[in-house]
């Protein structure tokens, strides 16, 4: 199998004019693609009402001693499950390892482990996830709807949720200011 159309540990970027407003101006975390679809977290949009000390808290999770950091909108597959983009300094109970940029991890091991302080020493929580059946995906891609970018841990975790878009195309070299709906015809 052609591995090199698989895009695991990379950002896929919504186009202006995407038809799904669900993923306007998204930027996606892709953590695993395969022959029998893929899945992300989209990790630019928080969400207003939950802060991390509310969902740790919610876990019997002391978390007094973490920063109170918005939980990002992950997606809307299974909105009330919990993931955890994080460095790969930490590796717990089921972790999968995106290429080598980023863990993904969605067991209570690793809220505890933040909790506690012997985390990752990066990481963003998410509820949801964005996901594709097998050949969706690289099917969406053909049209006008995506941008794949390289994945950049900095980027990543250090930029705020609202700025990674035009972030990432500016690292690109993409003014995004620029991009406009839809294509035109000659």
């Amino acid at each position: 199998m052609d591995q090199s159309r698989f895009y695991g540990g990379h950002f896929l970027l919504a186009l202006p004019g995407m038809d799904d407003m669900r993923f306007d101006h998204s930027v996606i975390a892709l953590c695993v693609h395969d022959e029998h679809g893929a899945l992300g977290i989209a990790v630019g949009e928080e969400m207003e009402e939950v802060r991390l000390r509310d969902l740790l808290e919610s876990f019997d999770i002391d978390g007094s001693g973490v920063p109170d950091m918005p939980v990002l909108r992950g997606g809307p597959v299974e909105p009330r499950r919990g993931f955890v983009l994080h460095s790969l300094d930490w590796a717990g109970q089921d972790m999968v390892q995106v290429d080598d940029r980023w863990g993904l991890s969605g067991s209570l091991d690793i809220l505890k482990a933040i909790g506690e302080g012997r985390g990752p020493s990066r990481y963003l929580v998410a509820l949801g996830y964005a996901g594709w059946g097998a050949g969706q995906l690289e099917q969406e891609m053909t049209g006008e709807s995506w941008f794949l970018a390289p994945g950049d841990t900095d980027l990543l975790f250090e930029t705020p949720a609202r700025r990674k878009w035009s972030a990432i195309f500016a690292a690109m070299g993409i003014d995004s200011s620029h991009l406009v709906s839809g294509a035109g015809s000659a």
